[in-house]
């Protein structure tokens, strides 16, 4: 039997798919993909904002560093 390999881009584009339809359980979706309400609704609002580009990961290294040290 094979093993089912799928990446994270992939399963995020299902849930988001099953998200959108009308009537859908957003709370057992969640549970069915084993993933927090508050990403849930991070990822949709995502997706509505930027198409399939906002379902990629963002960096979290801030913008700047005022405190960082001099190389020199």
């Amino acid at each position: 039997m094979p093993w089912t390999t799928r990446d994270t881009m992939s399963l995020k584009e299902e849930f988001v798919a099953l998200a959108r339809q009308p009537g859908s359980n957003k709370r057992e979706l969640c549970r069915r993909f084993s993933i927090s309400p508050q990403t849930a609704y991070k990822w949709i609002e995502r997706y509505e904002a930027q198409g399939q580009s906002g379902l990629q990961e963002k960096s979290r290294r801030p913008a700047t560093s005022p405190k960082l040290t001099p190389a020199a």
